[in-house]
């Protein structure tokens, strides 16, 4: 058990992974707090064509 184990926590850490041993922290739900909204992505305007002479 040590850095090379994948199955421990340190070795998750070693190798930069996630799994059972080493999950994510998740955030607890608040009561009543409002759910978060995302800006739609910007949307780029085409460039004027030009004109040729």
């Amino acid at each position: 058990m040590g850095k090379g184990d994948r199955k421990t926590r340190r070795g998750k850490t070693y190798r930069g992974s996630y799994g059972n041993t080493r999950a994510h922290s998740v955030q607890p739900a608040v009561a009543g707090a409002k759910p978060t909204v995302t800006k739609p992505a910007a949307v780029k305007k085409a460039a004027p064509k030009k004109k040729s002479a």
